[in-house]
């Protein structure tokens, strides 16, 4: 089992940046493939991004390809968010998740992949 807490969430002007951090808890987080989710209100959760147990293996949504880049540093249980060119459409809710599955290929941007969800950071654009 594998605890994940969010951080780094903020107000931004459009076309600025912001990093998010998902710290996680125990000593196997590199046993977990991870993900990144946003939920804005009254929608649906939509995959965001997600990356392999080793960081080589990365996956995207079209709407946030050249845009975000997702990373993590496996010697301090941390999962990473770099979100560039920041758009009002981006104002969400960013919710980090993790899945004991090696593989996630076609499947990675399901939610019912992922097994622990933490509680999610505020992300907020203005225009």
């Amino acid at each position: 089992q594998v605890h994940v807490v969010e951080s780094g969430g903020g107000l931004v002007q459009a076309g600025g940046s912001l990093r998010l951090s998902c710290q996680a808890s125990g000593r196997t987080f590199e046993t977990y493939s991870m993900g990144w989710f946003r939920q804005a209100p009254g929608k649906e959760r939509d995959f965001v991004a997600a990356i392999s147990r080793s960081g080589y293996g990365t996956y995207y949504a079209d709407s946030v390809k050249g845009r975000f880049t997702v990373s993590r540093y496996n010697a301090n249980n941390t999962l990473y968010l770099r979100m560039d060119d920041l758009k009002p459409e981006d104002t969400a809710v960013y919710i980090c998740a993790a899945t004991p599955k090696y593989y996630l290929g076609d499947s990675h941007w399901k939610v019912t992949e992922y097994d622990y969800w933490g509680r999610g950071t505020q992300v907020t654009v203005s225009s």
